[in-house]
């Protein structure tokens, strides 16, 4: 069942309200054609014929990172000990056994997962384009296309980041793996993600460059060009591992960030994924630009990849986003809370986010920065995509109703997500998926599906 807006309106009784500054008791919101038209405050029970929501409901929140198939190396690069790079070989190996069928079953439940922890829209940095070996399908755009049903009948929004990814590391060619990720050049990439059919109203097409290291320099303003002439967001990962920056030094005299800013990279329709090891010059280049950044605590602390400079990058006018990019967990929460309390390591003090500026990360700045400017607030005019967090869990009882943004940031869990509406429609309703009653099968099944 694809995600369609509520035709019929609907009102709906927030018990409590997140409205952005403050938590507002007893809010009705009405809905019609999949917006929020109508917002009234002091309603202090429901009213006749409303839907009830009890507990704290926010605006959904926008994973601004994501690689679906990830998902299937959950637990498994648990064992034992490696890098990044070692972790990049298990990753490979898993992305070999795809095919459109099952990317789009692996897909639909992952989506879904992410509907349960109150995810309503997500970035996916997509760059399985291919067959094993480099075939292109009979439909250039079968996995992409896969991706887009998923999203769909999980009930989310989708940004499909379609993603350049053209050599093993600075012109060298792509590794055996890697061939089914390149178009071979930049124009040949942009002719592809030319014909995705998006006319849908759950996705918006953006673009992406994998990495400085995947794309050559010379290239790099192909694909910047095509997301400008577009206006469409365009994804980076930047300066993730150290031995990327030694490399692009080597080859270019510049760190990645540089590269970026002479080839016209940057821009506020821009976001950079991880940033995690940067220059005070590249913290410059990224704010001064308004060049927005994604980070991916639980990812970045998995690989041990290291704490970005966050607070640096915000303070010098980067906008945040969250994402939960390889899905060692998928809890937009436990992001939030994870870039302030890794703050709060570096610099041994407390305090460096609110918790409305951590939800704002989460939700509005994260829809920013996929595309979607009308979703990720509670108010007239905006997307009707909320969710609600239990205020009575063993996580969440006991603080007063006034903190229950700090109860939902700082204690909360994807667990506690009750309720996720999208478009007016509740697509998790008293935790439950409407769309796709047994999500735990569907991922254990789709997965094991990978494994022959």
């Amino acid at each position: 069942m694809p995600l369609t807006p509520q035709a019929t309106p609907t009102t709906y009784w927030l018990e409590h309200a997140w409205l952005g500054t403050h938590v507002e008791p007893g809010v009705t919101v009405d809905v019609a054609d999949g917006r929020l038209t109508a917002l009234h405050k002091g309603a202090a029970t429901p009213p006749p014929g409303a839907v009830v929501l009890r507990g704290l409901t926010i605006p959904g929140l926008a994973n601004a990172h994501s690689h679906a198939f990830h998902r299937a190396l959950r637990g498994t690069v648990q064992v034992g000990s490696g890098t990044f790079w070692t972790w990049r070989e298990l990753m490979y190996s898993t992305a070999d056994q795809l095919t459109p069928d099952s990317y789009y079953a692996l897909a639909r439940a992952v989506y879904a997962e992410m509907a349960l922890a109150g995810i309503t829209c997500v970035g996916e940095f997509h760059y399985l384009h291919h067959a094993p070996g480099g075939t292109r399908y009979d439909d250039p755009n079968a996995m992409g296309q896969a991706l887009i049903a998923a999203a769909a009948d999980a009930g989310i929004r989708l940004t499909l980041l379609d993603t350049a990814y053209l050599s093993a590391g600075f012109g060298a060619p792509p590794n055996r793996h890697q061939l089914r990720f390149s178009d071979g050049t930049a124009e040949r990439w942009a002719q592809r993600a030319d014909g995705i059919e998006a006319d849908r109203e759950h996705v918006r097409i953006g673009a992406a460059i994998h990495s400085v290291r995947a794309v050559p320099a010379e290239q790099l303003g192909t694909v910047a060009d095509w997301a400008r002439e577009r206006q469409a967001p365009l994804h980076v990962h930047l300066s993730e591992q150290t031995a990327e920056n030694e490399a692009c030094l080597e080859e270019h005299g510049r760190t990645p960030t540089q590269l970026l800013s002479d080839h016209g990279v940057l821009g506020r329709r821009t976001t950079a994924v991880h940033a995690t090891h940067l220059t005070d010059e590249d913290v410059a280049l990224l704010g001064d630009s308004t060049t927005g950044v994604c980070m991916c605590p639980t990812t970045e602390r998995d690989l041990a990849d290291g704490i970005g400079p966050a607070a640096r990058v915000q303070d010098r006018g980067s906008p945040l986003s969250l994402g939960s990019d390889s899905h060692a967990v998928i809890d937009l929460l436990e992001e939030a809370r994870a870039m302030e309390l890794d703050e709060r390591l570096r610099t041994r003090t407390r305090g460096h986010w609110t918790a409305a500026a951590l939800l704002r990360a989460a939700t509005a700045d994260g829809h920013a920065a996929l595309g979607w400017d009308d979703a990720g607030t509670l108010e007239p005019g905006a997307l009707a995509d909320f969710t609600t967090i239990a205020l009575d869990s063993v996580r969440t009882a006991g603080p007063l109703p006034r903190l229950a943004a700090e109860t939902a940031v700082f204690a909360a869990s994807a667990a506690d997500v009750r309720h996720t509406v999208v478009g007016g429609r509740q697509i998790v309703r008293d935790g439950v998926h409407t769309l796709v009653p047994d999500v735990p099968t569907a991922l254990a099944e789709s997965i094991a599906a990978l494994r022959g």
